[in-house]
């Protein structure tokens, strides 16, 4: 992306979140985050109508396109213009580009001119029983018109969240969020598209309120660099893509932008996924309309392990970053489940090994895997997790192991790591032969502190992680580096019990010399060292005599 158009993105999230977070008010984050991502939905929506809509004007007097209407074939310009309008209002013109039929009820700028109506205005067309509409509220307004959005494009059964009537948000804030923040979403850029922008806008505004809910925001958000991460290290150039505790939809997103930065065709690109949450499902499904990626999330929001929605599927590249230590997810109906058949029953009590065995089983012959899990899944050994463990490596599944810096998640201060498993390790793909081989990486001195609380990773990290992994499956230009990565073979890992803390096999990284002789240094250091006991000492003794002038003997 250029940097005029970030600048001019980057400038125009700003004022949009500090405009909407202004109007929030007491209403709950997690509630008031519906509201906003469907009008931003809503208005996307429509902007697109519109394109369309002013693109067909254009051919409907260019003299060399076939939708051509001439004047000489009417009586009158009048008359002209009249076909012109009408045909502008043919549902086929729509479909045939995949741009969603909007109803005139519905149209963006019908809402904003109706938006400040009195309750029992007329409004400009009729109920199903024939009797002229009347304003109720500003929220069913919207709900209507969601409704009827959704009524006139199948596609969209289910996602739209029609609950505006019944939001606790002051009819002002309302109307204020639909003239003062989401209408001045712009319409497009000299080199945006409304897509591009109100993409841009949904995915910013996902993260923002991801970090307004803290802990539960991540249920639904994983950081941007992570996921860029991920998809930067597996690369899903093309066929099958799963991530079975979705959220609203991140990986599918940066898959996107992954091949569309690397000259690729979105179209090589099959998203599947599965969301139990139904409001986060709506959101992934908004998310991936937004963008234009088809997508298969089932046929509605649910439970990934008693209720898969995708059994069939052997996916290509499979992405998660699914709830961490869940203890609460085992069914009965679970014990003889065909997945635990590549490396045990999982715990009863964390979830960990029972996702990551989820992704393997749907995972094709010569697919790939990243899995965000916590620490502790590279080296428990508490209720079958070593032993799960030691055969997911004697198995030759397991290909990476990332550690990661602490403090990048929203919702969890837990350590995290990264698994990459593989079904083929032999030579294929550009990929040489890894078989019994094993890549570390000691990521946690990377990144930066965004702002007080939060880290995140520089460009340059998540460039010198995924080119280190490349380097080493392709076996080109590839060194260990002490501190960051190490190349390990099965009997190193054997050696450690099948622990696969990256910090065991890196070791520790190589200090510079500064070129100071060692006596020098040993006499400037030993110095340093006399000044600070000095100095410790004047403090104690002054901290004995005000205690002693108080009454206490320390």
């Amino acid at each position: 992306m250029k940097s005029g158009e970030q600048k001019f993105l980057n400038d125009l999230d700003k004022k949009l979140w500090n405009a909407a977070d202004r109007l929030r008010s007491s209403l709950d984050a997690a509630v008031y985050k519906h509201a906003v991502l469907g009008l931003i939905f809503l208005k996307y929506v429509s902007d697109s109508f519109d394109e369309r809509r002013e693109e067909l004007r254009r051919q409907f007097q260019e003299p060399d396109h076939e939708y051509y209407l001439d004047p000489d074939d009417f009586d009158s310009e009048e008359m002209r213009i009249e076909e012109i309008e009408s045909e502008l209002e043919v549902r086929d013109y729509y479909t045939e580009k995949n741009v969603f039929w909007v109803p005139h009820q519905a149209r963006w700028q019908t809402l904003q001119n109706l938006a400040a109506l009195p309750p029992g205005a007329e409004l400009p067309w009729i109920n199903g029983n024939g009797n002229p509409a009347r304003m109720k509220t500003l929220g069913r307004l919207i709900d209507d018109a969601l409704e009827v959005i959704e009524k006139d494009n199948p596609k969209l059964k289910g996602i739209l969240n029609r609950n505006y009537a019944s939001l606790q948000l002051e009819q002002d804030k309302l109307l204020a969020l639909i003239n003062e923040v989401i209408g001045t979403i712009p319409f497009k850029h000299e080199s945006l598209h409304s897509k591009d922008i109100l993409g841009h806008v949904y995915e910013y505004f996902l993260g923002q309120f991801a970090l307004a809910e803290g802990k539960k925001g991540g249920q639904f958000f994983t950081p941007k660099s992570i996921v860029t991460l991920i998809v930067e290290m597996l690369q899903p150039y093309q066929g099958r893509v799963y991530d079975p505790a979705m959220g609203s939809g991140g990986f599918f997103v940066q898959s996107e932008r992954f091949i569309k930065e690397r000259g690729g065709k979105l179209g090589n690109l099959s998203v599947y996924g599965q969301e139990s949450n139904p409001t986060t499902w709506r959101l992934a499904a908004m998310n991936m309309v937004i963008r234009g990626i088809d997508f298969n999330f089932g046929r509605a929001p649910a439970d990934s392990f008693t209720s898969d929605q995708h059994p069939d599927l052997r996916a290509d590249t499979v992405m998660a970053n699914p709830p961490f230590n869940m203890n609460e997810w085992w069914n009965e109906k679970l014990a003889d489940d065909p997945r635990w058949d590549i490396a045990g029953t999982p715990p009863q009590g964390n979830s960990n090994f029972a996702w990551l065995q989820h992704m393997l089983y749907h995972l094709a012959p010569n697919g790939s895997l990243g899995l965000l899990l916590a620490n502790g899944s590279m080296s428990s050994n508490t209720n079958n997790e070593g032993t799960i463990r030691k055969n997911l490596i004697e198995k030759d599944l397991v290909e990476c192991m990332v550690a990661l810096p602490g403090q990048l998640f929203t919702n969890t201060q837990i350590p995290a790591c990264i698994w990459f498993l593989t079904r083929n390790k032999k030579s294929h793909a550009g990929k040489r032969d890894r078989s019994q081989k094993f890549l570390f990486i000691d990521a946690r001195q990377l990144g930066y502190m965004k702002d007080r609380v939060l880290r995140d990773f520089k460009p340059k990290d998540i460039k010198d992680i995924a080119d280190s992994f490349h380097a080493w499956q392709k076996g080109e230009d590839y060194e260990d580096k002490p501190g960051f990565c190490a190349s390990v073979n099965l009997e190193d890992i054997r050696k450690h019990d099948h622990v696969l803390t990256p910090g065991r096999y890196v070791g520790a990284a190589e200090e510079e010399d500064d070129g100071e002789p060692f006596p020098e240094k040993m006499q400037r250091l030993t110095g340093q060292l006399k000044e600070q006991l000095t100095q410790s000492a004047e403090l104690e003794k002054a901290i004995r005599k005000n205690l002693g002038g108080l009454g206490y003997d320390l």
